[in-house]
């Protein structure tokens, strides 16, 4: 038997998956085991055992160095399993009842921006939920029942049968787009699906072409403004991100809330404008 920090570990026991998950997720994290072992409060040793196979750390542990690496509940659960113990972080479905006050929430926040667009998407920046400023304004390009659904918003943006040909900054859209896909990405970290979804969008004719922009004269704004040109005119708007706090179920810590906010006076004149036209219509 060996003593490892606050605890006594069996040598040869624990899985090399998770020694090796473990690793790639604290070298991810730019982190040493020392430093690791100091925020979770236990011995660099016991961490170089727990990667090198030679621990068996229990279900309490596994959590508290997830934890202290910040990984997103959907890899927490991934260590767990690979531990040998059972997920703890549910995976709801959105629609599911323990989530409706969840719903409710996300539910004001869209229709507080009205008139302008909001939009909810998951992990897969599929759309799961719009407000009907979202639905006005997109229907202006695009028919959103026609698409395949759920509709994702990087094919929407990306793909020339999209929005794309509406973009008239689209070389500076693009590559900020898939830059912020891996920024957003659960964990700062592209894996699985996500890291697909970003090979997918860097195969778009253009993209890659897109990176070779230069920045326009007289440099940068402090924002990028998305120029959309609609059959109501030109319109620029700018977003925020919001994702809801303290979350305990995979899919609300997944979910990102999207808000666009008009960058000039036109725009929003314009998008008001449009609101008033659809209230008065069939």
């Amino acid at each position: 038997m060996l003593s490892c920090g606050h605890r006594t570990c069996e040598e040869s026991v624990t899985t090399p998956a998770l020694g090796s998950l473990l690793r790639q997720w604290r070298r991810r994290r730019g982190r040493s085991q020392l430093a690791l072992a100091l925020e979770a409060g236990v011995s660099a040793r016991h961490v170089s055992f727990v990667e090198s196979g030679r621990a068996n750390p229990s279900r309490e542990m596994v959590l508290r160095l997830s934890g202290s690496l910040d990984l997103p509940l959907r890899e927490r659960n991934a260590l767990l399993l690979v531990a040998g113990y059972a997920p703890v972080y549910p995976e709801s479905a959105l629609e599911a009842p323990d989530l409706a006050p969840a719903r409710r929430a996300l539910g004001l926040i869209l229709d507080h921006q009205e008139p302008f667009p909001a939009v909810v998407m998951n992990r897969r920046w599929e759309l799961t939920m719009a407000n009907r400023g979202a639905a006005r304004f997109f229907g202006l390009m695009v028919d959103l029942a026609a698409l395949p659904q759920p509709a994702n918003i990087i094919r929407l943006m990306l793909d020339p049968a999209g929005v794309r040909p509406y973009v008239a900054n689209w070389d500076q859209v693009a590559p900020a787009l898939v830059e912020r896909m891996r920024r957003e990405a659960a964990g700062g970290v592209p894996v699985g699906d996500v890291e697909d979804l970003i090979d997918e969008a860097l195969r778009y004719p253009g993209v890659e072409h897109a990176w070779r922009s230069a920045a326009p004269a007289g440099g940068l704004e402090p924002l990028l403004p998305v120029h959309f040109r609609t059959p109501h005119g030109a319109m620029r708007f700018f977003s925020t991100v919001t994702t809801l706090g303290t979350p305990q179920d995979v899919t609300l810590q997944e979910l990102r809330i999207e808000c666009f906010f008009p960058a000039d006076d036109s725009t929003e004149t314009a998008a008001r404008k449009l609101a008033a036209e659809r209230s008065l219509g069939p």
